[in-house]
């Protein structure tokens, strides 16, 4: 009995040992056939200490594009960047631990973001850009205004988070931050995943718009499955709430002229919570709304946005009225 007993947990050990292996094989054969399939699409950078992608095209005056949780440059220079880049010099980031940006291994809070983001900027020659951001790049670009005011010459928000929400923090998150979902959710994730699954999540992302051809596979999502960056994600998502919170005495910092840009059919950032407030704590802030637009405003109302920017390039004398 005892043999039989001591045979079998020598089995399990084996079979767990060999499954182990398996993840940890797949997880790292996709991430090399992601990083040979999306390679970085523009120069890196060293900011203390940790490498920063920048994406650059254009002339004219500078604006820095800043995506959203879990994205890379490519969410940005599929459409928008190239449009904009017809009159404004475009400066695409990949946020720390994203895409090909590192992060320092403690994590890298909305500010620590900025500062870094903004030191990125000034090697780049851009001392003062017009900053956007979009949803979770949204809050960094509100921490580097808040944060850095002499460093920027305007401001754009675009389904950004802004103000404490009364939600816990979601499943996928709450598993993927803890330190037993970190060790083996997040290589599972990494090596089994399916396209089917990510499909799914960008078709939620867009509601009730439909995301561009393409889109799924353009934006590099193996990039985002990567263990790094599944694990920096859950890092971020999970601390902005306190960042949010921490941040919101500082707008009256913010001395540049803000543009607020949301769509009123966002279910991913609330506007009624996050956008509505915003006129009211940042002054000269000037918010609009854009019916039955969901969350990923830049690609839904592509027009919306870059007039956002132009406004903000006019008020901070950037640009002269067309």
């Amino acid at each position: 009995m005892a043999k039989a007993l001591g045979l079998g947990l020598i089995a399990l050990v084996i079979v767990l040992l060999l499954a182990t292996a398996l993840v940890l094989w797949r997880a790292a054969r996709n991430e090399a056939r992601a990083e040979a399939t999306w390679p970085p699409e523009g120069r890196l950078l060293q900011v203390e200490g940790q490498q920063v992608h920048a994406v650059v095209m254009g002339q004219g005056p500078d604006v820095v594009l800043i995506h959203g949780t879990g994205g890379n440059t490519r969410d940005m220079t599929l459409d928008l960047a190239p449009r904009l880049a017809s009159r404004y010099r475009v400066i695409v980031f990949d946020r720390p631990g994203m895409g090909y940006s590192t992060a320092p291994e403690t994590g890298a809070t909305i500010v620590d973001q900025a500062r870094i983001l903004a030191g990125a900027a000034r090697l780049l020659g851009a001392e003062r850009p017009i900053v956007m951001g979009q949803s979770y790049g949204g809050a960094v670009a509100l921490a580097w205004a808040a944060h850095l005011p002499d460093r920027l010459s305007a401001l754009v928000t675009v389904a950004a988070p802004s103000n404490p929400w009364p939600r816990d923090l979601p499943r996928l998150y709450a598993i993927t931050s803890h330190p037993l979902g970190k060790a083996v959710v997040v290589p599972l994730m990494t090596a089994f995943v399916s396209e089917d699954y990510v499909s799914r999540t960008i078709a939620g992302i867009f509601a009730p718009q439909d995301p561009p051809p393409g889109y799924a596979r353009a934006v590099a999502p193996g990039l985002t499955l990567r263990r790094a960056s599944l694990r920096a994600t859950a890092r971020q998502r999970a601390g902005l709430l306190d960042q949010i919170t921490a941040l919101v005495p500082a707008y009256d910092r913010i001395a540049v002229p803000v543009e607020i840009l949301h769509g009123q059919a966002d279910t991913t950032v609330s506007p009624d919570l996050h956008a509505r407030p915003l006129p009211g704590q940042i002054d000269g802030a000037r918010l609009t709304l854009l019916p039955g637009i969901g969350h990923m405003v830049h690609h839904a109302d592509p027009a919306a946005t870059i007039a956002a920017i132009d406004r903000a390039a006019l008020r901070a004398d950037l640009r002269k009225p067309d």
